[in-house]
């Protein structure tokens, strides 16, 4: 069993898992069949619900919710006010903070970035070193790779691949 301090679990009588070296700690909140495992770390008001899992040496902070079937998994990290849901993963070295959002079977990987009131949504898939910021959207199915940047209000859709060294901002929609 992981380390769990000043346990607090919204639903009463769950089968959540908080197992092997991870820890839950302080105001954080793990409920439903949610999994926290490996050396994965649930801290500040975060929320794991659901069937949602986190395992590895992923760290979900602040007031950050992880729910549904979604896994953060790796080294990545939910921060801040993010969601992550849907049947999302966020995995690698990733990094989803701000009040961004990803959701609806959506893949993060690598080194990214999802940060501000952004949305990754709709089976989009968003790897390598990308930053996605401000209020961009990267949804439908949509892949952004490489070192490529979206922010503003832009709007990466369809079957658009946007990947190298490429920056897409200030409302700039990108081909669909």
């Amino acid at each position: 069993m992981g380390r769990v301090i000043q346990r607090r679990d919204t639903e009463g009588d769950t089968a959540m898992n908080i197992t092997e070296n991870s820890t839950v700690c302080a105001d954080a909140t793990v409920s439903g069949d949610a999994t926290v495992s490996g050396e994965a770390i649930v801290k500040g008001h975060a929320t794991v619900s659901g069937a949602a899992q986190v395992s590895d040496r992923a760290i979900v902070n602040g007031s950050a919710r992880v729910s549904g079937h979604s896994w953060v998994s790796g080294d990545a990290i939910a921060n801040e006010r993010a969601r992550v849901s849907g049947n999302a993963h966020v995995s690698g070295y990733a990094t989803v903070s701000g009040d961004a959002v990803v959701t609806e079977n959506s893949t993060v990987s690598g080194y990214a970035w999802i940060s501000g009131e952004s949305i990754v949504r709709g089976h989009a898939i968003v790897s390598g070193d990308v930053h996605v910021s401000g209020y961009a959207t990267v949804r439908g199915g949509a892949h952004v790779s490489g070192s490529a940047t979206v922010s503003g209000g832009t709007h990466v859709s369809g079957e658009a691949k946007v990947s190298g060294n490429v920056s897409l901002s200030d409302n700039a929609p990108a081909a669909t």
